[in-house]
Formats: C-alpha cells, structure tokens, sequence
C-alpha cells in the first residue's frame, strides 16, 4: 500500500466532502495508473467495508472508483474493477450484480472475457452472462465467456434457470446507460399501448371462485417484490377460476377502470422495469436477477407449474390473453409507479391478476 493510499484511508471518516479523493483517483487513471484506483478501493474495503452501519464516505469513494474503473476506457481497467468487486473484504452479493450491469453496459463482451479467466466470483459471472444476454450477445459464441456459460457446474444456481438466448418476448428490454456521474433509465408504467379492449356489456360472466394461495401470490408478485421490500410498495395478486370460458373480450364498463389488451412483450417491459430498476425508494435487483424475476411472474401468471422449464415457460406465455389496466382509486399512487396486468388462460376459465404501486 502505498503512502498516499493510506493517508486517504485514514483520513476518510473525518471528510466532510470526498470529491477530493475521487479527483485523485480520476488523474491517476487518466495517466494510466488503474493500480492506483483498484488498490485504494480494496484498502478502503479491508478498513471500511465490513462496518456497521458502512460510512457514507466510503460507500461514495467506493463506488466513484468502481464506475471511473468500468466507464474508463482500456483492457486493465476492466480487470481493475473486476478485481476491486471480487476482493473478499468488498465481496457482496448485491454489488455484483451491479457491478455486471455496469461492466456489461459499458464494455465490449471481448473485454469482459477478464472475468472469466481469474478470481471473479461466480455470482458476478453468472450477472454478467445475463446482462450481456439481455443486450443481444451470444454468450454461446463469445471466446473467453462461451465455456464457462456452457458449462453445466453452474446449472444450480438461480439465473441457471434461465435461457442464454433471448426469447420472442424479451423484446426492448429498458436498460439503464452508466457514466461515472450516474446512471439512468426510462420507466414504462402508464397507460398501455396497446389495441382497444372490446368492452361488451351484454356478455354473460360465468361464476368464479377465487383460487389464490400464499405460494402462487408470490410467483405472481415475484417482479414487483422488491418495492414492498425495499420501498413503500403495495401489492395485490389473485387468481380466480371460472365455471365456464370467459370471453376475453368480454366486460362491464366501469368508469374508473381503463383496460387495454397487450403482447406478452409488453407485459414482459413493464414487468422487467419494475423488476430491473425498483420502485420510488429502491434501485432493484439489476438486469440478470430482475430478468429471472420478470419469468417467475410471467410463468405464475401464465398458470405455468412450479419446477416447469423455461421453455415450458416461453410456449405458454404467448398462448394466454394478456392485458394491461389502470384505475383511477385511491388504491393505486399514480405517482409514476403503476402496474396492472392480467392474464386468461388458453382455454378462458383461469385469470391471474397482479396489481402494484409504489410512491416516493
């Protein structure tokens, strides 16, 4: 560690204001120094990272070093960052995840093939091969990244599940762009866009029974669970099943709803933005774990079995009839965090309702 190192990491809990660490950081860089910025950021992790409550310093300068490693072009600054999130003092779950979606936004796969070849986590392996798979890379194909997201040693884990390629409904998946001042993405809530909903006040209801359960509300709420966790969130899923076929097309009009039919790659957008970025006070669970969660509603909306593959998934999804729908109550915020979807099975007698809002 060097000198300047560790006058920066023993002086960091008294700064009142760190962009004078981040300038340092920024003009070593510049000069081609990612040594610097990487070995400043694990000392910072061996003195700060395991505290309780973390300082507001250290998560500032942290982070600051991680976005200036990932957004700052040439091959060493890659493997600087990945080294900086793979340390065991600075090891967390949840910043690989970010970490991936930064690195996968910012660099080229080639560049990537780092993270495969030395001592990344597994956990950030397996984000980064979604991230890269939800901005159209063929992981299968890319030299460095193809053998270990072909390998079946991964199979267990979670995104394992999920396909390498992206399915007819992972269409225009709303992806946040990354700069070392920040980041931003778009949020597609409101109302659809979709065909008009037939509305036919004529047409006979059959009579249903409500057959939700604590384990299918979960499935059903799996894309919308971090703003009841992490934000002021309020979910709402229910499954109903009819005695007869209900016509898809079939309504009371009600003023104060609105209802609109939508492709199943609409109903995947919004469900993969809520999933993906978060609520009013959350950043979400990040494009490869948001991604999972977006098929774990859709499947449980889908009326797709617990344990079914994911292209037992894909095959059902499309087969449904999928609406979106809002509300003018007092229910829903209508802040900017809105979401209403439904879906009818097939054969008309089962329909699955997930509704959610959030505010700041």
């Amino acid at each position: 560690m060097t000198e300047r190192i560790q006058e920066i990491v023993a002086g960091l809990p008294e700064l009142k204001d760190v962009t004078g660490v981040w300038a340092v950081a920024d003009e070593r860089v510049a000069r081609g120094d990612t040594a610097f910025a990487a070995d400043l950021g694990v000392a910072l992790a061996r003195a700060y990272g395991q505290a309780e409550p973390l300082l507001w310093q250290y998560r500032s300068v942290f982070d600051h070093l991680l976005r200036l490693l990932a957004t700052t072009a040439g091959l060493g600054n890659v493997a600087g960052a990945v080294r900086l999130v793979s340390s065991p003092e600075a090891a967390d779950r949840k910043r690989d995840r970010y970490a991936a979606s930064l690195l996968a936004s910012c660099r080229r796969p080639e560049e990537l093939a780092v993270a495969f070849s030395g001592h990344a986590s597994e956990e950030l392996r397996a984000c980064l091969v979604h991230e890269l798979v939800l901005r159209g890379v063929a992981v299968d194909e890319e030299p460095g990244i193809a053998r270990w997201a072909m390998s079946p040693h991964w199979r267990y884990h979670p995104l394992g599940w999920l396909p390498l390629t992206l399915s007819g409904m992972e269409d225009g998946a709303d992806l946040p762009s990354y700069s070392l001042g920040g980041s931003s993405h778009t949020m597609p809530y409101g109302p659809m866009e979709a065909r008009p909903y037939r509305q036919t006040g004529g047409a006979r209801i059959p009579s249903a029974a409500e057959a939700t359960t604590p384990q299918r509300a979960a499935g059903l709420s799996s894309a919308v669970a971090n703003w009841a966790e992490e934000s002021n969130g309020v979910i709402e899923a229910r499954v109903f099943e009819f005695a007869g076929p209900l016509d898809a097309g079939a309504g009371r009009k009600k003023a104060a709803l609105s209802v609109a039919a939508c492709p199943p790659a609409q109903a995947w957008r919004v469900l993969f933005a809520a999933a993906s970025t978060g609520g009013a006070y959350n950043s979400g669970s990040q494009g490869a774990y948001g991604r999972l969660a977006t098929w774990q509603s859709l499947a449980a909306l889908a009326g797709v079995a617990d344990g079914a593959g994911a292209a037992e998934v894909e095959a059902r999804v499309p087969e449904c009839a999928w609406f979106g729908f809002g509300a003018r109550t007092d229910w829903f915020e209508q802040v900017a965090w809105d979401v209403g979807l439904a879906a009818l099975s097939p054969d008309g007698r089962r329909l699955a309702v997930l509704a959610a809002t959030d505010t700041d």
